[in-house]
């Protein structure tokens, strides 16, 4: 854990975030994705403040063997290529 916290909680997190993407704000070019878990609730934040379309893109975890909580990236459905 770290000694420091930089946001509250994902909310917090969102909101920072947005802050600092909003020349974003109201583009027909820019959608939020967030992935499942953690990540939807910080892209509800940064969708809501910048007035841009959300989206969920559902994922699977690809973990780190003994380390429960570590993902090394994410598995997707074989038809979307990003």
């Amino acid at each position: 854990m770290l000694p420091f916290q930089i946001f509250q909680d994902r909310t917090d997190a969102g909101r920072q975030l947005a802050d600092e993407l909003l020349s974003y704000a109201r583009r027909d070019d820019v959608i939020i994705l967030g992935l499942p878990r953690g990540g939807v609730p910080v892209a509800f934040e940064v969708a809501q403040r910048l007035r841009v379309p959300l989206d969920v893109f559902v994922v699977r975890k690809l973990g780190v063997p003994g380390h429960e909580e570590l993902a090394m990236g994410a598995i997707a459905p074989a038809a979307f290529a990003f």
